[in-house]
C-alpha cells in the first residue's frame, strides 16, 4: 500500500492508504480530525469542505494521490481557537441549528472572503450555493458572512 507525506493545519501526517481514497475518510479515520463531515460522498452538499492550497475543495472526491505537495486546512486548522472572522460571526449571528453542514459552510465562506472581502448579496449567494443546509439557515449563513466580511475590513 502507498505512503503519503499530507501537510495537514501545518503539521505533517504520514498515511498509510490506498491511491484511491478520499481525503475526507484520510482526515477522519487516520488522522483523527472528525470536524469534516460526510454529506453525500458526490460533491454535491459541501459538508465535506476543506481548504487544498486556499481553495475550498470538497475532500470525499479529492483522492489522497493528489495531495503531495498541498497545504491542506480543516476546521479544526482554520485558527487555533475558534476566532477567525468567519467562525466569530457564525457565534455573534448564532447560525448553526442542527449543526452538520457547518463546517464545510464556514469554510466555503472563509476562502470566499479570502478572495472577496467585500463582498455584496448577490456575492454571497453566488458563493455559498452549492453548500446545501437541511435546516435551510441560509439567511442566518447569508448574515454572518456579511458581519465576518466587516471583521476583516
Amino acid at each position: 500500500m502507498p505512503t503519503y507525506n499530507l501537510k495537514v493545519n501545518g503539521k505533517l501526517h504520514t498515511v498509510e492508504v490506498e491511491s484511491d481514497t478520499p481525503l475526507l475518510w484520510v482526515l477522519r479515520d487516520h488522522i483523527d480530525l472528525v470536524g469534516t463531515k460526510f454529506g453525500c460522498g458526490i460533491a454535491q452538499c459541501g459538508a465535506c469542505t476543506v481548504h487544498i492550497d486556499g481553495v475550498a475543495t470538497r475532500s470525499c472526491v479529492t483522492t489522497v494521490s493528489r495531495l503531495q505537495g498541498s497545504e491542506i486546512v480543516t476546521i479544526e486548522g482554520l485558527s487555533e481557537n475558534g476566532n477567525h472572522p468567519v467562525q466569530a460571526a457564525w457565534k455573534e449571528i448564532d447560525v448553526p441549528q442542527c449543526g452538520y453542514c457547518q463546517a464545510g459552510q464556514i469554510m466555503t465562506a472563509s476562502a470566499f472572503l479570502e478572495n472577496n472581502p467585500n463582498p455584496n448579496k448577490s456575492e454571497i449567494r453566488s458563493a455559498m450555493k452549492d453548500n446545501l443546509c437541511r435546516c435551510a439557515s441560509y439567511n442566518s449563513i447569508e448574515k454572518a458572512i456579511e458581519v465576518a466580511a466587516s471583521k476583516i475590513k
